[in-house]
């Protein structure tokens, strides 16, 4: 960018870049969350782990994190049902999350984890 170009940006970048800065510190990079992967009802997921509900999907809303694909079944390996064929699994998943809002944007990988994992995970909550 040449000298003149950088003196027109100025003004927009002061005027803007709070705005910018804001949305950049509310994403984390990339992070690798452990804790119950929790698909309680259709189109409702969240991973929770020691910081909290991490929001991956919600029923009837376009925002669901992208990459959800990746979870696949999680009902095939060490799970437990909880309300008919929905319930809940322990897992980690790298993620782009959103700190100030606890959502998911995007989901980068996943590996199921045994129960056992989770259930003796002092900073987890238990399961009922």
């Amino acid at each position: 960018m040449n000298m003149r170009a950088m003196i027109l940006a100025a003004p927009l970048l002061l005027a803007f870049g709070p705005l910018l800065a804001d949305d950049v510190s509310a994403a984390e990079n990339p992070v690798t969350r452990c804790g119950w992967v929790q698909n309680p009802t259709p189109g409702n997921w969240w991973l929770t782990d020691a910081e909290g509900d991490w929001i991956l999907a919600t029923q009837g809303s376009d925002n669901g994190a992208e990459g959800m694909d990746l979870i696949g079944d999680i009902s095939a390996h060490d799970y437990v049902m909880s309300n008919g064929n929905y319930g809940y699994a322990c897992g980690c998943m790298k993620v782009i999350a959103n700190r100030d809002t606890m959502q998911v944007e995007r989901v980068l990988s996943f590996r199921q984890l045994p129960l056992s994992k989770c259930d003796r995970d002092p900073n987890l909550p238990k399961q009922e």
